[in-house]
C-alpha cells in the first residue's frame, strides 16, 4: 500500500554535488524525512519537508542541503552542495502521514532500504 523508494546516493569529491530522490506512494498528504547513518553511530535526521513546504534542517547541513518536493509527483529532493567527507553515510528516507507534526526518527512509519552517499577527502 505504501512505498518509500530512494535513489541517487554515489561516490563523489569532497566539495561537490549530488542530489537523492525519494517517491512515495499511498499517501495524499505526508512529512517526508532524510535520515544518515554510519556504522556504530546512532541514526540522525538530516531534513525534513512536509506537504504544505514547511522545511526543517539539521544544523551541521543548514546553508549546504535544500530540500524541496513535487507535491504532484510525490517526490521529495535532497539537494547536497559542498559535500563534506563527514558527510558519507547511508542516506534513509522515511515519510508518515501525519504532515503536521514535527517527529522524531522513532515516529516515521514508512522508511525505504537506503542509498549509499560516499565523499572522498
Amino acid at each position: 500500500q505504501v512505498q518509500v523508494v530512494e535513489s541517487g546516493g554515489g561516490l563523489v569529491q569532497t566539495g561537490g554535488s549530488l542530489r537523492l530522490s525519494c517517491t512515495v506512494s499511498g499517501y495524499n498528504r505526508y512529512v517526508v524525512g532524510w535520515f544518515r547513518q554510519v556504522p556504530g553511530k546512532d541514526r540522525e535526521e538530516v531534513a525534513s519537508i512536509n506537504t504544505p513546504g514547511r522545511q526543517v534542517y539539521a544544523d551541521s547541513v543548514r546553508g549546504r542541503f535544500t530540500i524541496s518536493q513535487e507535491v504532484s509527483k510525490k517526490t521529495v529532493y535532497l539537494q547536497m552542495n559542498s559535500l563534506k567527507p563527514e558527510d558519507t553515510a547511508m542516506y534513509y528516507c522515511a515519510a508518515d502521514p501525519r504532515w503536521y507534526a514535527l517527529l522524531s526518527e522513532k515516529n516515521y512509519e514508512h522508511w525505504g532500504q537506503g542509498t549509499q552517499v560516499t565523499v572522498s577527502a
